[in-house]
């Protein structure tokens, strides 16, 4: 089983910048031979060409902005997504500016280009504030070790190996 981890997001606007300070945290910890772990930062695009190397899971690092709990959250959600069809819509409607395509668009494009993944997983965190500023607010900065730890959990759920902790979503 191949796992990708794909931590994304803008390191000048404040709190989004949350994916890359996981994946700086992860940087020598052991997920398995089969895991791979990257910073994508704001390259959405490279991102699309690596998921086109097959990976069974795609665990992605990002902000979830859209949720309910105070700034600092954590949450794993596991996004249905519909299949798609390309001879029905064979180009997506997404912005190919690859410093600006969305975790969603990135899932379009992948299978208009030949790629799949078999699932999708993402540990996400409340933002505080997405307003231009480098560095994390406190309540993000305290989430990025227990957001590390909440992804080896969720890799090891997901290649079946036993952490003796639960990955509840």
């Amino acid at each position: 089983m191949r796992v990708l981890v794909a931590c994304v997001g803008n390191i000048f606007l404040g709190d989004d910048g949350f994916g890359s300070a996981v994946a700086g945290e992860l940087c020598g910890r052991s997920l398995g031979p089969e895991v791979r772990v990257e910073d994508f930062g704001i390259r959405s695009v490279h991102l699309v060409y690596e998921l086109l190397g097959g990976y069974d899971v795609l665990v992605l690092v990002d902000t979830v902005a859209h949720q309910t709990g105070p700034a600092g959250t954590l949450y794993v959600l596991e996004p249905e997504l519909p299949p798609r069809d390309p001879a029905a819509d064979p180009l997506p409607e997404v912005m190919l500016d690859p410093h600006d395509l969305s975790p969603g668009g990135v899932m379009s494009l992948v299978p208009t280009l030949g790629g799949s993944v078999g699932r999708i997983v993402v540990v996400g965190c409340q933002p505080g504030s997405l307003e231009e500023g480098i560095g994390l607010t406190d309540e993000v900065r305290a989430a990025v070790q227990p957001a590390a730890a909440l992804v080896e959990r969720v890799v090891a759920r997901e290649t079946g190996v036993q952490t003796g902790e639960e990955v509840t979503t």
